[in-house]
């Protein structure tokens, strides 16, 4: 395989890179490579902590405590919201923002590292999306890069900010009305994969909004006069039914669903309020506008037949369709080549066959062929998917996602298995490869000014031409801050005790007393079940 100063010398005859810039480059590949346990340790800590959405305080009294030891400034409560923050190094322009979610999944407890499901704590809240691992991967990157601006009195600003709530897309739009980006001229998300990758143009989910419908009533004796009551869980469940009728009729790209999240107080008593939170997706913002009518229409049909009042609906979170830019996503891949994927270990390559045998899925292993960039899709290949607010931010500044590998392929997603490998070599070696790209980008848009005003022509000639940015969220909204406490306050005392410890244990492996790999054992029982 050529050398990393061979390949690199092969980008600067093809991108006209000066030769400092090269050997910058070179130098800050090796300075991330030489934070790797530092990266680790930042990985296995924000595993251990399993914060869900707005609840995610010591993962941000953490990163606020390490910015600030670094000689960041730090702005909290940012958008009205306890744990977002912004940090910023440096002063004049460029200004780089870098962004990368925190949050976690509900019931996704996992021990690392075993190949089978295994609740640390049973029911509790996990990372089984990988949000753990993408703050290390920016912070190390900036570090690195922040060294070299020192010592090279590079002029430029570096702001790094969490993705609070992601998983309710309940942040990033409030960062917009707050004007986090006002001055910014390029961002650089991160987010985790099964293997190094970017794109540009439209993404292939959708943008959504997230609704929660709400239905007042009477209460009665549910035995001795339900006549004199007017149930508000019935006004829920015709609304419910007649979404489901209706989506027969739904075009192909919408994604709608649903939870129940009040459903009255006992069986003897007739509801008098109850609530459901809908999740309406579509392609663009005409069509996310269509879909809430129509389920607002549906609500107040469902209150009529019911004798009810429909409440104002709150809108929880929102998300606009993402749009890459194609010129920071071109530079990016060009040093994802020269990076390349992690040397996967044999222990690497068995854990994650082993749970893609458990979930019954090809044991193709981990990634060992770097992926093509994406380039934009075409209107009929855009069919419809998940949702992220980093679309909002895509809408207003030049934007792209690095998504590096830090976990195995063919798993379900929003699941227990996808936290297995967060906390292991796999997860570490991973963010080790991303902060290695994203420092190598953050170093050419601050050293060649024409490649952030080649972003911005993209932004304004192609991107934005025929569309133009409206929030879905109203001026009257304010984020969902309330959400997941309960649970959080229900599950963290006993949290605590597997908070990660890296002054006593090397890794949280260690610490948990974990064997890397463990599999299934012979007999099929799942091993690695006793409670540390």
């Amino acid at each position: 395989m050529p050398s990393l100063h061979a390949l690199l010398l092969v980008v600067q005859a093809a991108t006209s890179q000066s030769p400092r810039l090269v050997a910058l480059k070179q130098e800050v590949a090796r300075d991330v490579a030489s934070r790797a346990q530092f990266t680790q340790q930042m990985v296995d800590q924000i595993f251990s902590f399993a914060e869900l959405g707005f609840q995610e305080t010591e993962t941000s009294r953490y990163l606020i405590d390490l910015l600030r030891k670094n000689g960041f400034t730090v702005r909290e409560g940012v958008a009205g919201i306890p744990t977002a923050w912004v940090a910023t190094w440096g002063s004049g322009k460029p200004v780089i923002s870098l962004g990368s979610d925190i949050d976690d999944i509900p019931q996704a407890s996992q021990k690392p590292g075993v190949a089978c499901h295994v609740p640390l704590i049973e029911g509790a809240p996990g990372h089984g999306e990988g949000h753990n691992s993408g703050q290390a991967v920016n912070i190390t990157a900036v570090l690195a890069v922040k060294k070299i601006m020192e010592r090279e009195h590079l002029p430029g600003t570096l702001q790094i900010w969490p993705g609070v709530a992601e998983e309710l897309v309940g942040a990033k739009a409030y960062y917009v009305r707050d004007g986090l980006f006002k001055d910014v001229d390029i961002v650089l998300f991160s987010h985790v994969d099964d293997n190094l990758a970017t794109s540009w143009g439209d993404i292939a989910g959708n943008g959504l909004v997230s609704v929660l419908f709400s239905f007042q009533g009477k209460s009665a004796h549910a035995a001795g006069a339900p006549w004199r009551g007017r149930s508000a869980l019935d006004a829920v469940e015709l609304m419910d039914i007649g979404w489901n009728y209706r989506r027969e009729h739904l075009r192909l790209q919408q994604r709608s669903h649903y939870v129940i999240v009040n459903g009255g107080d006992q069986p003897n008593v007739v509801p008098p309020t109850a609530s459901v939170w809908y999740y309406l997706r579509e392609l663009d913002y005409p069509h996310i506008q269509e879909l809430y009518a129509l389920a607002d229409t549906i609500a107040h049909a469902a209150a009529m037949m019911t004798s009810t009042t429909e409440l104002p609906p709150r809108i929880l979170g929102a998300a606009w369709p993402g749009h890459f830019n194609r010129v920071i996503a071109e530079d990016m891949y060009e040093n994802m080549k020269q990076v390349g994927l992690p040397a996967w270990s044999d222990a690497d390559q068995r854990l994650a066959k082993a749970l893609q045998r458990d979930l019954g899925v090809p044991d193709s292993g981990l990634a060992t062929k770097l992926d093509t960039l994406r380039p934009a899709l075409k209107p009929n290949e855009r069919t419809g998917g998940g949702s992220d607010d980093i679309g909002d931010v895509s809408w207003n500044v030049p934007t792209v996602t690095l998504r590096f590998p830090s976990n195995i392929p063919g798993l379900p997603g929003h699941n227990w298995a996808n936290a297995i490998s967060m906390a292991t070599p796999i997860a570490h070696k991973g963010a080790t490869a991303g902060a290695k790209v994203m420092a190598m980008t953050i170093l050419d848009f601050l050293m060649r000014s024409e490649l952030v005003t080649q972003a911005w022509d993209y932004f304004r000639n192609v991107q934005t031409k025929d569309i133009k940015y409206q929030p879905l969220i109203r001026p009257q909204d304010r984020p969902a801050i309330e959400l997941n406490r309960d649970v959080m306050a229900r599950y963290r005392p006993q949290m605590r005790r597997f908070y990660y410890d890296p002054s006593k244990y090397r890794t949280y492996l260690e610490q948990l007393g974990i064997t890397y790999p463990t599999e299934r054992a012979a007999d099929g029982s799942c091993a690695g079940s006793a409670t540390p």
